[in-house]
């Protein structure tokens, strides 16, 4: 129910169930009820679940006591959240994050900042610039104090004594997502220098808020500041779309100006944002300028651009000239031709990528394994990809994943289920792709109640909230078998609108088995989502064509008509 978001149901279920018996539930089933109360805002119920788990013989790991201070934090009860806060005997930045970010959404900012100083001395997470330019963290205290002091409102005001703490109070409400508190402490540092001005461009970048940061450095270059690789780097990162286009080809200007664009580290960057922008042309630019500079980030970038856009004989022709560059593949190189090799089912190319990883001693990556599977299985090369899963050390469930699905898609579903038990024998977790693939195998093989079981262990033991994909393979399933009432009643059941692809699923069932009721509900359904799909009419013509509803197949021959096919 949780899955579901039906967090009302759910608590409700814990509370009759607390009334009736002393139950005893597993540490994530207490996360998924916790994070109900917090998404539903129920104190009450997240004080009853808290006090059950204080009382069970349940031991709350991390993630628990994480989840129950974001509640408490969440619900606005910060005293409860710093009770469990300091009870903890371990703590990470997550913790820390939830109660300075608690304390900032209940405008005690005070607090938050005496949470975020707790933190840096405690070493959990220490700012960038103290690293590298040698701050005693007793320097942090110190500027924390002149914050905390202060009267509530004016907490930015008194950062104006130095840029060091201005630039720390920035960077803190940056990271916790209040920009318009990181600006407010940028405006009042008296003299920003160029550190400041890079924390506050990197806040806006980092947000995605191309416009801002672009503002950000228009104005300091008012202030006659010149920016460093530094700053390019962060407005780069922030020109990631068509959108943004026009501003990541000023900041080229720019970089060109100063003389920047020799540095490698630079270009890569304008390489990433031409990509992102979808500007191949000048994508390529940087990198021919780049000649005899680029290094392996920059080969690999490009080579990312042409399997983005789809050139892939560009790539090819790259990947072989890298070969005789100083910069030789590694594991990102491979999986990004692999890629290509199997969106295009190029097998030979893919082969010879294989041949050239072995042959090169690169150390053995299960991302590369998984690229080596999805390849040969979309090259139709089964046995090959197989024979790379078996020789893959410790795959994860991506490898399981494609290769029950690859079985599943070509109609091996035997395999495919088998591979399945073995996976679950070795305590694997599946996940949603997985269950696609098994699912689609029952299908295939018309296995009616595994695939019936499958679904229920998979929505209830394992709480993977079904997708309308699963639906669509359940309702093949049920349709395959002869079921259609049955798949009509299950599609009825969804706590989703179906698509029109499950629509279509029932439809071209009713078509094999002649039944023109159910036909006649789907065909409905489908015009309901898309009035102008005379596929579905056309398919429903010939179900009562092949009935003998001669009246009815007229009558839908001129609906045809009428919508000009």
């Amino acid at each position: 129910m949780c899955k579901q978001q039906n967090y009302k149901e759910a608590l409700e279920a814990f509370n009759f169930h607390l009334k009736k018996s002393s139950i005893q539930l597993e540490p994530n089933t207490y996360v998924n009820l916790i994070l109900a109360c917090t998404n539903s805002r129920s104190l009450n119920y997240g004080k009853k679940i808290h006090d059950h788990i204080s009382k069970s013989k349940c031991k709350p790991d991390l993630v628990l006591q994480n989840h129950i201070l974001n509640m408490y934090g969440k619900c606005g009860s910060l005293k409860d959240a710093r009770k469990v806060f300091d009870a903890m005997q371990l703590r990470n930045v997550v913790s820390w994050t939830i109660m300075i970010s608690g304390y900032m959404q209940n405008d005690q900012e005070n607090n938050a900042i005496i949470m975020y100083i707790q933190m840096l001395r405690s070493g959990r997470q220490l700012h960038g610039h103290v690293i590298k330019s040698g701050y005693d963290p007793h320097l942090i205290a110190l500027n924390a104090l002149i914050s905390m002091y202060t009267k509530l409102g004016q907490i930015a005001h008194a950062s104006g004594r130095n840029n060091f703490a201005g630039c720390s109070l920035c960077d803190m409400y940056a990271k916790l997502g209040f920009l318009s508190s990181a600006k407010r402490a940028f405006n009042h540092i008296e003299s920003p220098d160029l550190v400041s001005w890079n924390a506050i461009i990197a806040a806006f970048s980092d947000s995605g808020d191309a416009n801002e940061a672009v503002s950000f450095f228009y104005q300091m270059m008012h202030a006659g500041l010149m920016p460093d690789d530094i700053t390019f780097l962060s407005l780069l990162s922030a020109c990631g779309s068509s959108v943004t286009l026009n501003q990541g080809m000023q900041m080229h200007s720019y970089i060109m100006k100063i003389g920047l664009d020799k540095e490698t580290t630079i270009c890569n960057s304008l390489l990433t944002m031409y990509t992102k922008c979808s500007n191949l042309h000048d994508a390529f630019s940087v990198f021919k300028d780049l000649s005899k500079k680029a290094n392996l980030v920059s080969w690999n970038a490009i080579l990312s651009a042409c399997l983005q856009h789809k050139h892939a004989g560009e790539a090819f022709r790259l990947f072989k000239l890298m070969l005789f560059s100083e910069n030789k593949p590694d594991n990102i190189t491979i999986t990004t031709i692999l890629g290509t090799c199997a969106e295009l089912a190029f097998l030979e190319v893919g082969n010879q990528v294989h041949c050239f990883r072995v042959k090169s001693g690169l150390v053995v990556d299960v991302s590369v394994s998984n690229r080596l599977i999805d390849m040969y299985a979309k090259c139709g090369s089964l046995k090959q990809a197989r024979d790379v899963f078996d020789s893959t050390q410790n795959p994860d469930i991506v490898s399981w994943s494609i290769l029950i699905v690859s079985y599943a898609q070509f109609g091996l579903g035997h395999e495919a289920l088998n591979l399945f038990r073995m996976m679950r024998n070795l305590d694997v977790q599946p996940n949603e792709v997985t269950y696609l693939g098994v699912l689609s195998a029952c299908s295939h093989i018309g296995l009616v109640e595994e695939g019936l079981h499958l679904y229920k262990t998979m929505e209830v033991e394992l709480g993977i909230a079904p997708t309308r994909e699963h639906v669509s393979c359940m309702v093949d399933l049920l349709a395959r078998a002869r079921c259609l009432y049955e798949a009509e009643n299950f599609i009825k059941k969804m706590e989703f609108d179906p698509d029109i692809t499950t629509w279509k699923t029932l439809l071209a069932s009713c078509k094999t088995h002649g039944n023109v009721d159910i036909a006649q509900r789907a065909a409905e359904n489908i015009l309901k989502l898309d009035p102008c799909n005379s596929a579905a009419l056309v398919l429903l013509s010939n179900i009562h064509a092949s009935a003998g509803n001669w009246k009815e197949v007229a009558r839908l021959r001129n609906l045809i008509k009428e919508m000009g096919v």
